[in-house]
């Protein structure tokens, strides 16, 4: 048993107070789901939409089908959510002696974590063939206030429910040897040049806006060869992506697309068992802007260390971008 102060600090237990999973080393998964059904609930149910001409309120929810978790890997928080949801809203004209029921739904198919909340699809339906005002009145008015609350359905899971996952240490620091690393922002419209030509090409339409840098790294129980084949060999690149590949033609000037085609871009470089240069965007992300990604394989003792650089990453996009790193290319 190594002594006091020294050896691989993952095992030094000492260094939390409760001795409960060491510098907050291991993997820890809390389980949101109903939470997260709870909460959809609250913040939905008896939602109040009106203008001068009608009243609306959700009454419920007749579909919140999905699951959620927040994770702590190396004292890193990681959010994964995936929702369908189908509520149920009733509306009549405000005045009048005409005061007319009406009944319809909304529909959320897409919340998840892979989504802005700019992004989620939210449509409405009403039963009766002479409600379309009150239809659109829910489209112009109601649309804006439940996306609303759906991003702080988003907000209150990140810093309400992920209480208490990443401990204290002795010191009162989250110790991890994974480590993130992040520049200042800076102003561009042209945030990520390419080190090869190719038909992708880096560009932002001449729309200006902040871009900042991240450089994740870790180390895998394995050898260089082993963990670069993992990013090369189409088998294994759909083993990791749960066979989420729509193309992926590794080798230079090749395009590649992943995860439903929300992340495309093309090989710039690759150096066998050293580096993979590439230029990669989200579909989100500005029309037409890539960053610039390498994937660097070290040698380490009895273990590979993989860090993956990135530059050119739109500011308003860096959080899920980091996320997107973490989970995809390390867990």
């Amino acid at each position: 048993m190594a002594e006091w102060g020294k050896g691989d600090p993952r095992w030094i237990v000492e260094e939390r107070p409760d001795a409960t999973n060491p510098n907050n080393w291991h993997w820890k998964e809390k389980n949101a789901t109903q939470w997260s059904k709870d909460k959809l609930n609250e913040l939905l149910v008896g939602l109040k939409v009106e203008d001068e001409q009608f009243i609306v309120e959700v009454k419920e929810l007749k579909r919140c089908d999905g699951e959620a978790s927040a994770n702590n890997r190396k004292a890193k928080l990681v959010f994964l959510y995936e929702w369908h949801i189908e509520g149920k809203w009733e509306g009549q004209i405000r005045t009048g002696e005409n005061r007319t029921k009406f009944e319809g739904a909304f529909e959320v198919p897409n919340l998840s974590d892979e989504n802005e909340i700019h992004e989620v699809n939210i449509t409405f339906s009403i039963e009766k063939s002479k409600g379309d005002k009150i239809k659109e009145m829910m489209k112009q008015r109601g649309e804006p206030i439940i996306r609303e609350k759906l991003g702080e359905y988003v907000r209150l899971l990140k810093e309400e429910f992920s209480q208490g996952l990443i401990l204290p240490t002795k010191n009162s620091s989250t110790a991890s040897n994974s480590k993130i690393v992040s520049s200042s922002s800076v102003n561009s419209s042209n945030a990520t040049t390419s080190k090869s030509s190719s038909n992708t090409q880096s560009s932002t339409n001449q729309t200006s806006f902040d871009t900042r840098e991240l450089t994740v790294e870790d180390t895998f129980k394995c050898q260089r060869s082993e963990l670069f084949q993992t990013f090369t060999d189409i088998n294994m690149v759909r083993a990791f992506t749960q066979n989420s590949v729509s193309q992926y033609d590794c080798q230079q000037g090749g395009q590649f697309a992943l995860f439903g085609d929300n992340i495309t871009g093309n090989f710039l470089e690759i150096i066998p068992y050293d580096r993979i240069d590439m230029l990669w965007r989200f579909k989100s992300w500005p029309k037409e802007h890539f960053s610039h990604v390498s994937l660097i394989f070290q040698d380490d003792v009895e273990q590979t260390k993989l860090i993956v650089k990135q530059t050119g990453v739109p500011t308003q996009f860096y959080d899920n971008t980091m996320v997107s790193l973490i989970r995809n290319y390390f867990y």
